[in-house]
């Protein structure tokens, strides 16, 4: 088993590398000027100042001479400071959020690791259950209620079933609220008596010992979470059933049956193992997608995580801001398929000894 990870993780580093040749490409696609664009902040912009930005970020330089400046940054020769490079946490400076990238993400991304947090496991537990009574119960209530909770699923837009979510059970019946807090707990969380240990509010609101706060963060992600379960329970659904039913045919399952193991054991212990090797491909995208900021979610639902931050970037042609969450949704995207592969092997000793 050591061998096998140590093989995944000598390509976590070519993986990286591609990831970031990837951006940088997409930003070498625009000419100097237009990217001297991206590093005038506060001054206006006209020829002079553009040609001397051009001048001073080298941005005329051969590619490669930008790829590695663009990684590594460069050293003032008047200061002795480093400037710039993704290497060391400069991914530019966010003009939508007026403060740099990095610090975006240090302040949104712990909103968005909380949401995923509460939503993956009601998420994953609850479709793979479903999707294993539908196998269990082929052609049953259970399996034609499934394909109809299914075929509605999938068909659902994300921002038509939030929007509906939010008519019912917050502009009628004022449960479940929008946004991450309400205004009373924001001014507490801002005060200097909250101690913010994890960035986490759930976590931090119960070591602060505020459970009203807790609560009331809760009440806010509930239909968050109820809109991402239920789109990705229908996902889950399809995908369990199909494996299950492929499981139950094989010739082992038959042979378990036929020995006299009661259906509970042939189902959990022989099926149910080798069924789900294709469902931990799908829970592992679905984390990177909760992870990397779920964007139509976050935005109907007024959540400040990364994928509304990067709506926003988007909406108003910030360059800098998208391309440096491109680049950490990346990095999430190949660390959580090094945790899949990973889980590969210990699910299935096969793929390991490939």
């Amino acid at each position: 088993m050591s061998t096998y990870i140590i093989r995944r993780l000598l390509l976590l580093p070519v993986l990286l590398f591609g990831v970031t040749v990837l951006i940088f490409g997409m930003v070498s696609f625009l000419s100097p000027v237009e990217r001297s664009a991206l590093y005038i902040r506060d001054i206006p912009r006209n020829e002079l100042v553009m040609r001397a930005v051009i001048k001073q970020y080298g941005l005329e330089d051969p590619i490669y001479i930008q790829y590695w400046r663009w990684l590594v940054g460069r050293v003032d020769p008047a200061t002795g400071e480093r400037r710039g490079g993704i290497l060391y946490g400069d991914f530019g400076w966010s003009r939508t959020a007026s403060q740099p990238v990095a610090d975006l993400i240090r302040n949104r991304f712990p909103n968005t690791l909380d949401l995923t947090l509460w939503a993956i496991v009601p998420v994953v537990a609850v479709g793979i259950w479903m999707g294993i009574q539908a196998a269990v119960h082929h052609n049953g209530a259970a399996d034609q209620g499934g394909r109809v909770f299914s075929v509605i699923g999938t068909s659902f837009p994300t921002f038509v079933f939030g929007l509906l979510v939010l008519m019912i059970f917050y502009a009628q019946l004022r449960w479940f609220p929008p946004g991450r807090s309400s205004d009373w707990a924001s001014q507490v969380i801002l005060s200097d008596a909250w101690h913010s240990y994890t960035h986490l509010l759930t976590l931090d609101s119960l070591l602060n010992l505020r459970f009203d706060i807790f609560v009331d963060t809760l009440r806010h992600m509930v239909l968050p979470i109820l809109t991402l379960a239920y789109l990705n329970w229908a996902v889950f659904l399809r995908v369990t059933r199909s494996s299950m039913l492929e499981t139950l045919r094989q010739d082992y399952v038959t042979t378990a049956r036929a020995k006299g193991l009661p259906e509970n054991d042939v189902v959990n212990k022989h099926a149910r193992p080798n069924a789900l090797i294709p469902v931990v491909t799908l829970a592992g995208f679905t984390v990177v997608a909760l992870l990397g900021g779920v964007v139509i979610t976050e935005t109907v639902f007024d959540y400040p995580g990364i994928g509304s931050a990067a709506a926003e970037a988007a909406r108003q042609l910030d360059v800098l801001t998208v391309l440096g969450l491109a680049l950490f949704i990346g990095l999430i995207l190949i660390v959580s398929n090094l945790v899949v592969d990973v889980a590969y092997g210990f699910i299935d000793p096969r793929i390991r000894l490939d």
